[in-house]
């Protein structure tokens, strides 16, 4: 049962308000110490001076000068024990004696102490000079006043002390007790408030989250940051970072602890570098890292219409991408043998119509047309590319132009030998999208014809395709590459990931892509560079 009793307040108020009555209790023990102490002093320095006083009166008063002189004490005693008595009760001590040289009481006050030697330690009453101490006051702790009683020799022939005892500890708590008890209550009631006014300032900072709940978020921040496997990057106004996870540090190659330090401090890719220092937004922006494929988003923190910091995701998209580049080339071609398909249905249903007229001359000569626009296509592609992979590529699109109204042709310049494997599908998918993209734009306008340029340059295999679409305003040139951007109908799905891929695929190689206007103003020209070109030896397969 006890142990499900709570040892400390749930709330923030509740242990602010604990803590100021922890530390004001101290305070006033403190000061309660403080207090007893100084009260010691003040009345040590009062009551001596007072003691004092009637000490020297009670050494020069005649009767007990005279008797000590003359050594007439025992004669005397009654008197003097009056004047003693006397003394007392002026005073308010506890204790007046009369002794003898050494300090044996001869006369008191409450005829106590007798035959008794008072406390002379530390005195210096015996070397003739008046003292103030504490003494002993047979076995009572008081504060004493001794003035030497000396005759007209000088010597000394007797000692008048005067004691009062130290009041108790509880009289010492009574005389300061009302003023701690208020300086006790109004400390509580300003400890109250300015815990209450802090709980209140700290909860509205804290979005009203109590302690624990704030552990708690900082626990599932941690588990969050190292758990997550797309890079989080979070960077301050002033440019200083203020989360990464680990991931993040992963992606961009970076070590040790980065929070804290400056973006421009980093040692981090150019392209990167920018993109997260920047503070516009960005969606789907893809970079190019190394030997990654990295998908970046960036977005504004606002807070009271003011923007304070950003956060950048970073997601790896290299394996997908590279699955993306192959299935876009197997599309293309799935596509483009759809419309051959399509095309042979059509030339089929020709020749079985001719047929059953039996109009056998007609059905030979249009075969003998067909075999021979055939060989010419794959004669003007295989004249100018020895790839395998891209020259069936181009045959096939070449047909699927041909369906659409527009004539695809390679350049007479063009010359692309037999590519590694990996390249070869790297340019097929540049090829690829490009032609579709000059097709769809020429076909917009109206336009007749696509030409593609295909070179191999210091082991860099460029690839040149210019339609005669409508071309590309100036001020979306920047644009055209983004990942979702698209000047067709957004109805249709997949639209605005070709060129995004096209730039993808070059940058992953270390090339890049452009686009300029044609060489009449008319049109435009997209430019691929694809690295890492490493021709093979030619085996003797033909593509037909």
């Amino acid at each position: 049962m006890w142990s499900r009793l709570r040892l400390r307040p749930a709330t923030l108020a509740g242990q602010f308000l604990v803590l100021q009555v922890v530390v004001l209790l101290v305070v006033v023990a403190v000061a309660s110490v403080v207090s007893v102490q100084q009260s010691d002093a003040d009345f040590r320095d009062t009551r001596g001076a007072r003691l004092r006083a009637a000490a020297e009166t009670l050494a020069n008063t005649k009767i007990v000068r005279l008797s000590f002189r003359t050594d007439e004490v025992e004669t005397n005693r009654a008197t003097l024990t009056s004047v003693t008595q006397r003394v007392r009760f002026e005073v308010q001590a506890s204790g007046v004696y009369l002794t003898d040289p050494d300090g044996v009481v001869m006369v008191s006050s409450d005829f106590g102490g007798r035959d008794r030697r008072i406390d002379l330690g530390g005195s210096t009453v015996q070397r003739l000079r008046p003292w103030t101490g504490d003494v002993d006051d047979f076995g009572t702790p008081s504060i004493a006043a001794q003035v030497p009683i000396i005759n007209r020799q000088l010597e000394l022939v007797g000692i008048a002390m005067v004691a009062e005892e130290y009041p108790t500890w509880g009289e010492r708590a009574r005389s300061v007790l009302p003023d701690l008890l208020t300086f006790a209550g109004l400390g509580l009631g300003l400890g109250m408030a300015g815990s209450f006014l802090l709980s209140r300032l700290i909860r509205r900072r804290t979005r009203g989250l109590e302690p624990a709940a704030i552990a708690a978020l900082a626990d599932q921040r941690e588990a969050l940051l190292h758990s997550i496997r797309e890079g989080v990057f979070a960077v301050a106004d002033d440019g200083t970072v203020t989360m990464m996870s680990d991931s993040a540090q992963e992606l961009i190659g970076l070590d040790g602890d980065i929070e804290g330090r400056r973006v421009d401090d980093l040692d981090l890719d150019p392209a990167v570098r920018d993109l997260l220092a920047d503070d516009a937004e960005i969606r789907d922006h893809v970079v190019v890292l190394g030997d990654r494929v990295l998908v970046v988003n960036r977005n504004p923190v606002i807070e009271r219409g003011r923007r304070v910091a950003s956060v950048t995701t970073l997601r790896d998209r290299t394996e997908l991408l590279a699955l993306q580049s192959e299935l876009s080339a197997r599309e293309s071609i799935t596509n483009t043998l759809r419309a051959q398909t399509h095309e042979f249905h059509n030339q089929l249903h020709t020749i079985s119509g001719l047929v059953q007229l039996e109009e056998y001359d007609e059905v030979s000569r249009l075969v003998g047309t067909l075999s021979r626009r055939r060989a010419e296509i794959s004669d003007a592609v295989l004249a100018h590319v020895e790839d395998p992979a891209v020259a069936a590529l181009l045959i096939a699109k070449t047909s699927l132009a041909a369906e659409r109204g527009v004539d695809l042709t390679v350049g007479d310049g063009s010359d692309l030998p037999r590519l590694d494997p990996e390249l070869s599908t790297d340019v097929s998918t540049v090829l690829g999208n490009l032609v579709d993209n000059a097709v769809d734009a020429s076909v917009s306008v109206g336009g007749r014809s696509v030409e593609i340029g295909l070179h191999l340059d210091d082991a860099v295999v460029r690839v040149a395709v210019a339609d005669t679409g409508p071309g590309v305003p100036p001020d979306l040139v920047g644009e055209i590459f983004r990942r979702g951007w698209s000047s067709k109908e957004s109805t249709v799905g997949g639209r605005g990931v070709g060129l995004a891929l096209v730039q993808v695929v070059c940058e992953r190689r270390g090339g890049a892509v452009r686009v300029r206007a044609g060489d009449d103003g008319a049109g435009a020209v997209f430019e691929a560079d694809l690295p890492g070109a490493v021709p093979r030896q030619a085996s003797g397969a033909e593509v037909g």
